[in-house]
Formats: structure tokens, C-alpha cells, sequence
């Protein structure tokens, strides 16, 4: 009796056995794979602390360099709003001054005043000129951007905009009309200027068309297969080329004021003084006429 009895203990233990055993498996399998997660979990905030410092590397080296990025796609740094404040600012003291300029020179001309005297006022008035190539050059370095687009200009005036400034060959073919009679030698000279200008002009058109190209091709580039920017070094890396690039529009207005600065100083010696001084006063005439052109359009009647 006694017999039995142990025998169905010792087979009602085993069932009891096994599960206890397969729980204690359970549970070391369970710990293994917490042990497993916890362990790629430190992985992984290994790896993003790397990141952040190699990120922060990377802005760091961009701030150096002068680039700045903006979630919203466009943050302009202070110094280039008050680059180009202080540019408008100026600019519409010389315009008041040059205003001053050509009401003394069209009294002169209007008086038959002396070639000496009208040499003083044409001479003062192409002095003025080179100021304000001066100053845009000085704007350029601080927003070279509100300079090429000739946000400074009136609507009228920008529609005919060529790279900061007005095309000195387009200039050229107005004032022939203005200005006869002319010699055989000056007529030669004007219209051999006028085809350099414009040599000049296509060139520089050219290398701005080749710079838009190559930006756009290095923007491009840094975007990845689905349209994201890649990883950071690389986008970063794109950045920079395209800021370098960037950098060389100050160089392409600067030559192109040149040509104009140059376009006027020859037109000077090829004319004589009472032909620059009538010149002067149609180069002032044809943009203040551009300019009312532009308040007349402004203030038209809508509908």
C-alpha cells in the first residue's frame, strides 16, 4: 500500500519538474535577450554620441568657414542687411548729388559756357561715376547678392539690369544717335568700343551661365537616391564647394563694373568735351526717364 503510494508522488514530481525547468529556461532565455537589447541599446547611444560630435565638428568647421544653414532655407546674416542698408543709403546721396551735377552741367552747356569750364563739371561728374563703382564694390563684399539682382534700382531699370549694372555696348548704341555730328575717326573709335563692350559682355554672360551650371550640377550631386541630403559629411561637404562657387559672383560684378567704369572713360577721350557733356546729360536723362517709367507704372489705375 505503502508502495503505491510513492510511486504516484514520484510521477505527479516529474510533470512539476519539467515545468519548473521550463520556466528557468524561459527565464534565462528572457534575461539573455534583455542582456542582448540592453547591450545594442548602449551600442546605439554610442553611436549617436559619435555622431552628435562629429556633427557638431562639421558646424563648427562650417560656421568657420562662414557657411550658415537654416531649416527655414533662407537666414540672412546681419551684416549683409546692413551691407546693403547702408549701400541704399549711400547710393541715394549720390544720386541726389549727381541730380546737382547735371542741372549745373545742362546750365553750362545751355550757356555756352567755356570747354574749360564745362571740362571742370564733366570731370567731377565722371569723378562721381568712379565713386559709385566704389561703393558697389564695398556692398558686394557684404551682399553681393543685392547687388547683382539691383534691388536698389526701380522695377523699370531692372528689367534692363545686366549683372549689377546697365550693358555698356547697349549704352554705346543709344548715345551715337545723340551725338552727331562725329568725325570719321570718332565713329570708328565709338563703334570699336561698342564691339569690345559687347565682346566683353557675352564673355562675362557666358561664365555666369557656366557658374549657374556647375552650382546646379553640385547641388544636385549632394541630394541621395530618394531626394534626402545624404549623410552629413558629405551634404556638408557639397555645401562648401557651393559656397566656394558661390563666392566668385563678387568677382564677375566686379569685372563687370570695370567694363563700365573703362566704357565711360574711353567714350571721354574719344568725344570732345562738349560731345561727353552732352553725353553725360543723355546717359542721366535715358535713366531718370526709366525711373519715372517706374513710378508711372506703379501708380497706375487698377481694375
Amino acid at each position: 500500500m505503502a508502495s503505491n503510494s510513492s510511486d504516484r508522488s514520484d510521477r505527479s514530481d516529474k510533470p512539476m519538474d519539467q515545468k519548473v525547468l521550463r520556466r528557468l529556461a524561459q527565464n534565462r532565455e528572457a534575461a539573455r535577450k534583455s542582456r542582448l537589447r540592453k547591450k545594442a541599446y548602449v551600442q546605439q547611444l554610442e553611436s549617436s554620441k559619435l555622431k552628435l560630435a562629429s556633427l557638431e565638428q562639421e558646424l563648427q568647421k562650417a560656421r568657420q568657414q562662414g557657411i550658415f544653414i537654416s531649416s527655414s532655407g533662407d537666414q540672412t546674416h546681419a551684416m549683409s542687411g546692413n551691407g546693403a542698408m547702408t549701400f541704399d543709403l549711400e547710393y541715394s546721396r549720390w544720386q541726389e548729388e549727381q541730380n546737382k551735377q547735371i542741372n549745373e552741367l545742362r546750365t553750362a552747356v545751355n550757356a555756352h559756357a567755356s570747354d574749360s569750364d564745362l571740362r571742370l563739371i564733366v570731370d567731377g561728374i565722371m569723378a562721381h561715376y568712379d565713386e559709385i563703382f566704389r561703393l558697389k564694390g564695398i556692398a558686394a563684399k557684404a551682399d553681393v547678392f543685392h547687388i547683382l539682382s539691383g534691388m536698389w534700382k526701380t522695377p523699370a531699370e531692372r528689367c534692363f539690369l545686366w549683372l549689377g549694372g546697365f550693358r555698356s555696348s547697349e549704352l554705346l548704341k543709344l548715345l551715337v544717335n545723340q551725338l552727331e555730328p562725329l568725325t570719321e575717326q570718332q565713329m570708328m573709335g565709338l563703334s570699336n568700343l561698342q564691339q569690345s563692350s559687347q565682346q566683353a559682355e557675352d564673355a562675362l554672360s557666358q561664365g555666369m551661365e557656366a557658374l549657374q551650371q556647375s552650382l546646379a550640377e553640385t547641388l544636385a550631386g549632394s541630394l541621395g537616391p530618394s531626394g534626402s541630403s545624404g549623410n552629413v559629411a558629405n551634404y556638408m561637404g557639397q555645401m562648401a564647394m557651393a559656397m566656394g562657387k558661390l563666392g566668385t559672383l563678387e568677382n564677375f560684378l566686379r569685372q563687370a563694373d570695370n567694363l563700365r567704369q573703362q566704357t565711360l572713360h574711353q567714350m571721354q577721350r574719344i568725344l570732345t568735351i562738349r560731345q561727353a557733356a552732352r553725353a553725360l546729360l543723355a546717359i542721366h536723362d535715358y535713366f531718370s526717364r526709366l525711373r519715372a517709367l517706374s513710378s508711372l507704372w506703379l501708380a497706375r489705375p487698377r481694375e
